[in-house]
């Protein structure tokens, strides 16, 4: 009887570790062959392109809604955008030959400080659960120069991903203080603008959509030295606050009242009520460069926060910073409450310190620092109640105990 042999590389079973028979004929396969076999199934897995189920626009506000107070128009703009994006992988990935390719189109957000923009991009991702990372772009630098350089923002991507560059390639990049990054005005400083212009030439590439190799420092395949990401349909939202970008579009426009060709002015009695009169020459003149903005086609606006606005941030969204500090008191068995006046007076105070909804956190922990402080080694302490005059006049806040005689003391002192 003649050796059995792998059907698949003619290998006698003595040189191969292990043959497997075929039950329903003589053939057999070695388990080089098997490695090879799903090496190549795994291979084409790899290959096969990702499609989402995706919400529709009204879903997916309705979901920014539970999240982020206000900013309707800008909810909504980045619905679509969003959904179309998502929307096109799909498409592409099922398309034949000959059919028409739908391009990506990146997202520019504009608007105050602490008004929301990262936290959209970021709730974005978490609903669609794709991997997403946020990154500032005032730290990047040009290749070679000192800093980050922008393929760090790839590397940091693939490692939110858990080093599965395919659904790395379906994330979600955010850019911030993009604005930060505009030329420099004075053009008689002759050394190079690694940290202007520069990085903007450098996101180009990324932005539009190529293949780089990326260098990870932690690599778990430790014998591969870079992977390679296609970035042509990760999804790139960049924002800023770009100040004093009314006064470019206000002066563009009263130049164009001039003549026949006349066009209605521009009102900048509110600073972000200009952003649907933007255009493109706009961000140029203010230091974007030309290729830089063609990349961006989705511009979004985001007004700031007025008193009602602070007010429910502090109350109504999932995770409201409110809900947030009962939590912490309520883990050491205090419940804790606001009164309405105490509310507003923080909304007021947030108000001044002009930083949008970042500055109530600020506030909250400096008004809780003495109530965290005391709890936890109050005893008998039941419930504290934090007073307008608390928040104005650092007058003590409402305590309850057990006993009504230690509550009458406390409420006294």
């Amino acid at each position: 009887m003649s050796e059995a042999r792998c059907s698949f590389c003619g290998k006698p079973q003595a040189s191969v570790r292990r043959l497997v028979s075929s039950p329903a004929s003589d053939c057999f396969i070695c388990d080089n062959c098997i490695e090879i076999c799903r090496a190549v199934v795994e291979d084409n897995k790899k290959k096969a392109p990702l499609k989402f189920n995706l919400p529709t626009p009204t879903e997916i506000k309705e979901h920014l809604d539970e999240f982020i107070v206000g900013q309707e128009n800008a909810k909504r703009a980045m619905a679509v955008a969003v959904y179309n994006h998502y929307k096109r992988l799909n498409y592409n990935a099922s398309i034949r030959e000959h059919s028409v390719e739908l391009d990506k189109s990146n997202i520019l957000l504009i608007g105050p400080t602490g008004v929301g923009k990262t936290l959209i991009a970021k709730t974005l991702a978490k609903m669609l659960r794709v991997p997403f990372v946020c990154a500032d772009a005032t730290g990047l630098t040009e290749a070679g120069y000192v800093g980050d350089d922008v393929e760090s923002i790839l590397a940091k991507l693939i490692i939110a991903a858990d080093y599965d560059v395919r659904r790395a390639e379906m994330g979600i990049v955010y850019i911030d203080e993009v604005d930060k990054i505009a030329k420099k005005p004075d053009s008689r400083n002759f050394t190079r603008d690694v940290s202007g212009e520069g990085v903007q030439q450098a996101l180009l590439k990324i932005l539009e959509g190529s293949t780089v190799e990326v260098a990870l420092e932690k690599r778990r395949l430790m014998h591969q030295e870079t992977l390679t990401i296609d970035t042509s349909n990760i999804l790139f939202i960049c924002g800023g606050a770009f100040v004093r970008l009314n006064e470019i579009v206000e002066n563009r426009s009263v130049r164009s009242t001039v003549g026949f060709n006349t066009s209605t002015k521009v009102d900048s009695s509110h600073e972000y009520k200009y952003i649907e009169n933007v255009r493109p020459n706009d961000l140029i003149s203010f230091g974007l460069i030309p290729e830089f903005v063609g990349r961006l086609p989705v511009v979004v606006g985001l007004e700031p926060l007025n008193k009602q606005a602070m007010l429910d941030i502090l109350t109504v969204p999932k995770n409201n910073l409110i809900d947030q500090y009962r939590t912490i008191l309520k883990i050491d068995g205090v419940e804790l409450s606001f009164e309405p006046k105490a509310l507003a007076a923080i909304a007021d105070r947030g108000l001044e310190l002009n930083m949008g909804a970042r500055g109530l956190r600020t506030i909250m922990e400096e008004i809780m620092l003495d109530i965290m402080y005391m709890s936890p080694s109050e005893k008998g302490l039941v419930s504290v109640v934090v007073t307008a005059d608390y928040i104005q006049k650092r007058a003590r806040p409402k305590l309850k105990y057990k006993t009504s005689k230690r509550a009458n003391i406390a409420n006294s002192a």
